[in-house]
């Protein structure tokens, strides 16, 4: 615990096998109480390998659900667990889990309610071996999200996140979509619930074993990003009243 508050680790998985026990091995179970790993109907042996490494919390969807699909289970199982701060760490070894202290300090310091690991500040993207067309893609969009959610973020695409408990409880996730567009749909409530965002600057690493997506779903995951934003946008100044911000 950090403060008095437990601190739980989330791992979203679908066929991580391979870098899984590297990831969970780096976590710091010094301040984490726990960790759930949520496997989306994995074809490999990624549940096996997280039972053999000593993961307790294990919860098996009988289908794919999708990448959003499966963050709803992760939340969900971790509030049950009344986690305090709970923290999205992909199984996938892209992000570092060495980062996991400091984004709950922040937290449990009440010194912003959610985190995010960026790629953009510094430069980890390119040099950890981010596609060039997906880097341009990160700063086209994340200029036109800002613009519209009137924020500063440097990049809304990170997968790497931290909340607070309260922010979970407050936004209605479990309405979002399944698939990637989810983490936007997150981020566009947690500004309309009032909430701030801190950045810190995350390394990166690309590599066969890493999770992506390919460019024809990178184009339909844009066009989602860019009706998540609009949307934000017109119910900010009445027009429109979306469920996903209720």
């Amino acid at each position: 615990m950090i403060n008095g508050k437990k601190v739980i680790v989330v791992l979203p998985a679908y066929n991580a096998e391979r870098t899984l026990e590297k990831t969970y091995n780096e976590i710091d179970f010094n301040i984490v109480d726990d960790v759930i790993l949520v496997d989306d109907h994995s074809t490999d042996a990624t549940v096996k390998k997280a039972a053999e490494i000593g993961i307790n919390h294990i919860f098996i969807h009988d289908k794919n659900k999708g990448y959003g699909g499966n963050q709803k289970t992760c939340y969900n199982n971790a509030l049950s667990m009344n986690a305090d701060i709970v923290i999205m760490l992909h199984p996938d070894y892209q992000y570092t889990p060495l980062l996991i202290q400091s984004m709950a300090y922040i937290i449990a310091n009440e010194l912003y309610p959610v985190v995010l690991g960026s790629r953009i500040l510094g430069r980890g993207a390119l040099k950890g071996g981010m596609p060039y067309y997906k880097y341009v893609f990160n700063r086209i969009l994340t200029l036109i999200q800002n613009i519209l959610m009137k924020q500063k973020l440097s990049e809304y695409h990170t997968g790497y996140r931290a909340f607070s408990a309260e922010v979970l409880k407050n936004i209605n996730y479990n309405h979002n979509s399944d698939d990637y567009v989810f983490d936007n749909q997150m981020i566009a409530q947690i500004f309309y619930a009032g909430y701030e965002i801190a950045e810190i600057t995350c390394p990166t690493t690309y590599s066969k074993e890493s999770s992506s997506i390919n460019f024809r779903r990178s184009v339909k995951y844009g066009f989602g990003v860019l009706a998540t934003s609009f949307l934000y946008f017109f119910n900010k100044i009445k027009v429109v009243k979306s469920d996903i911000f209720r």
